[in-house]
C-alpha cells in the first residue's frame, strides 16, 4: 500500500547511489545475491537474539533490494535479473519469521509458520496474476519498471519491512504482531483474487 509513496521520495537518491554502483562495474545480479546474503544475516543474527544489528542487517538489505534496479537501469535489465530479484526477495521475507522461530520456537514458531503460510499465498496471488496480465498484455507502472505486472495491495514490501522492524526493536511483540500481519497478507491475497476475476472477466 505504501511501496508507491515511499518509493517516489527515495528513488532520486536511490537512481544515483545506482548510478555510482554501475561505474564500480558491480552487476545489478551481484547487488541482488548481496540483498540476499545480507537478509540470511539478518535472520541468522534475529536466530542468536541480537535482535538490533539483525535490523541494521536486515535494512541494509532491503536498500541493496532498491540499488539492484537503479544498477539495471543504468546498466541494462534483463528478465533473468529481474527473476532473480524476486526469488530471492521472497527467501529474504521468509527466512526472517524463521530466524524469530529460532529465537524462541515456544512462543514464536506458530505465529511465525503461519506468517510465512501467509506469506506464500500472497506471492502466489501476485506472481499469477503477472503470469495472467502478461498473458493478456496488460502492464502498469505504480511501482516503477518491473520486469512484469506488480500489483498493488495492503501488504506490500515497505509494510512488511516495517513489521519486521517493529519485532526487531520489541521482540516480545513478535507473536502479536505475526498473527496480525498474517491476517493483512490473507486479506491481501483475496482482494487480489477478487479483483484478478473482475479484470480477467471484462
Amino acid at each position: 500500500m505504501l511501496d508507491g509513496a515511499v518509493r517516489a521520495k527515495i528513488e532520486p537518491a536511490i537512481d544515483a547511489i545506482g548510478r555510482a554502483i554501475a561505474r564500480t562495474g558491480l552487476t545489478a545480479n551481484a547487488v541482488t545475491v548481496i540483498a540476499f546474503l545480507l537478509g540470511l544475516a539478518a535472520a541468522g543474527l534475529i536466530a542468536f537474539h541480537a535482535y538490533l544489528f539483525g535490523m541494521i542487517v536486515l535494512l541494509l538489505s532491503r536498500l541493496c533490494d532498491g540499488l539492484d534496479g537503479a544498477v539495471a537501469r543504468v546498466k541494462g535489465k534483463t528478465d533473468f535479473g529481474g527473476y532473480l530479484d524476486i526469488v530471492l526477495d521472497f527467501g529474504v521475507y521468509g527466512m526472517i519469521p524463521v530466524g524469530f522461530a529460532l529465537a524462541d520456537p515456544a512462543m514464536n514458531a506458530v505465529p511465525a509458520a503461519v506468517l510465512v503460510l501467509s506469506f506464500y499465498v500472497n506471492g502466489a496471488s501476485f506472481l499469477a496474476f503477472a503470469i495472467m496480465a502478461e498473458k493478456h498484455g496488460l502492464s502498469t507502472s505504480q511501482r516503477g519498471e518491473k520486469s512484469f505486472f506488480f500489483t498493488t495491495g495492503l501488504a506490500e514490501a515497505t509494510e512488511t519491512i516495517a513489521v519486521f522492524v517493529l519485532a526487531c526493536l520489541f521482540p516480545r511483540w513478535f507473536p502479536w504482531l505475526a498473527w496480525i500481519f498474517a491476517a493483512i497478507c490473507f486479506y491481501t491475497a483475496l482482494s487480489r483474487i477478487v479483483a484478478t476475476r473482475r479484470i480477467l472477466d471484462q
